[in-house]
């Protein structure tokens, strides 16, 4: 075997004990020397010269990234997600041809869907699913992102809270969990603005939390300018503080009457 593939894969064994033991610190100074290290092979994009070695270097490099993405999940950094899928996507697409199926492709393309759905992106999100096959779309992990976004979208939010406990794979979670908080963000401020107040209970039951004390803790931690008194939730406070911005009515006639003496004068 090549010596610089077989230290890459030295290095990457490496990278995976380590990865068993939850040392992501590790981990990410492990796949920072990898991914030096694989821009010395020209059988990887975007140049995929027809080397000796190719293929093992094509299917090394691209088990490197799909556990770069993981590792991105573990350590909670969407920026360095999005990069390393892009990198990782190449070889779903255009190396597919030469290289046998990974089993990680399903679950990291839905993992990416979701991404996309709690960054509320979701143009790019049917972007997306418009590139996969039909067999992909059937996949449990793509139908699972795809149902939270049509839940999502008709406002079903009880329905996108409740699929976190039937998650496809354990890298969800993550993401599972932001799409709730962005889930209850919406809730909260629209209780605000329709409600002064909610009792606890039509407040819990609102925010689709299992327990009064879930509530509570939430709003200690969210939105401290709400007040919890006598059993209710008040958002009054919560209105008095918001900024009032005044609208300049004056200003805007006398520009509107300006605009069509202009208008007058063309014509």
């Amino acid at each position: 075997m090549d010596p610089k593939l077989t230290e890459v894969a030295q290095l990457f064994e490496r990278f995976k004990a380590a990865f068993v033991r939850n040392d992501f610190d590790t981990c990410s100074n492990f796949l920072s020397q990898l991914k030096v290290k694989l821009t010395e092979f020209r059988s990887l994009p975007p140049l995929f010269e027809d080397t000796p070695n190719a293929i093992r270097e094509l299917t090394l490099a691209r088990d490197i990234y799909e556990h770069a993405v993981v590792l991105s999940v573990k350590i909670e950094d969407q920026d360095a997600f999005e990069r390393d899928f892009f990198q990782l996507k190449s070889y779903y697409t255009d190396a597919r041809d030469r290289l046998p199926p990974s089993p990680q492709e399903y679950p990291i393309l839905g993992l990416n869907l979701l991404r996309l759905l709690v960054q509320n992106r979701i143009a790019e999100f049917h972007t997306e699913l418009e590139l996969l096959s039909s067999a992909a779309l059937e996949n449990p992990c793509i139908k699972h992102a795809v149902e939270l976004e049509q839940s999502f979208m008709e406002g079903a939010y009880n329905r996108v809270l409740s699929a976190r406990q039937t998650v496809p794979h354990e890298t969800y979670v993550y993401f599972m969990d932001l799409l709730a908080k962005t889930v209850r963000y919406f809730i909260a401020g629209c209780s605000e603005k329709a409600y002064d107040y909610l009792s606890i209970k039509d407040a819990r039951q609102m925010l689709l939390f299992p327990s009064d004390r879930d509530l509570l803790a939430y709003v200690e931690e969210d939105h401290p300018e709400w007040e919890v008194k006598n059993d209710a939730v008040y958002f009054q406070k919560a209105k008095e503080t918001a900024p009032c911005k005044e609208i300049p009515s004056l200003q805007l006639i006398n520009q509107t009457l300006s605009y069509a003496r202009e208008l007058e004068r063309i014509v």
